[in-house]
């Protein structure tokens, strides 16, 4: 019920919010809230790791993206000229003679566009490549 103040003959109410209500649901999620926290368990995230093979392949083709966007081709560390977009597959599958489980390595340049590695990927996909990874730069630890 509204207060009412008087001053002679005119009457006018006075708008209030009553905060008991509010005040009595806060205490209430407060009080789930606290009780709830020690029952959720964090989940764990498994990140993926950088390890050595115990056997190194006989034959890695590398495939190396320059700042610029261009690729160069590399057999067992040897230069093996470049390579565009579309004649990645070709050239891929020319230097793996055959053996579809030669490993394929990308190293690409810090400041190359990401789309670019997904595309290459997928295009070595697309080509048959079995063994498609990524060369990563390791630091001492």
């Amino acid at each position: 019920m509204p207060a009412v103040a008087g001053r002679g003959s005119r009457r006018r109410t006075i708008a209030e919010m009553n905060m008991v209500p509010f005040i009595d649901v806060m205490l209430v999620l407060l009080i789930i809230f606290m009780v709830s926290a020690p029952l959720i368990t964090p989940g764990v995230v498994d990140l993926p790791t950088v390890g050595k093979s115990k056997q190194q392949p006989s034959h890695v083709i590398e495939v190396v993206i320059a700042k610029d966007e261009t690729m160069k081709l590399r057999l067992d560390n040897k230069e093996n000229g470049t390579a565009t977009m579309s004649n990645l597959r070709q050239r891929v599958v020319s230097l793996q003679g055959g053996d579809d489980s030669t490993p394929v390595v990308i190293s690409a340049d810090r400041s190359v566009k990401y789309e670019l590695v997904v595309k290459t990927m997928d295009a070595l996909q697309r080509a048959g490549v079995q063994r498609v990874g990524l060369a990563v730069k390791t630091t001492g630890v």
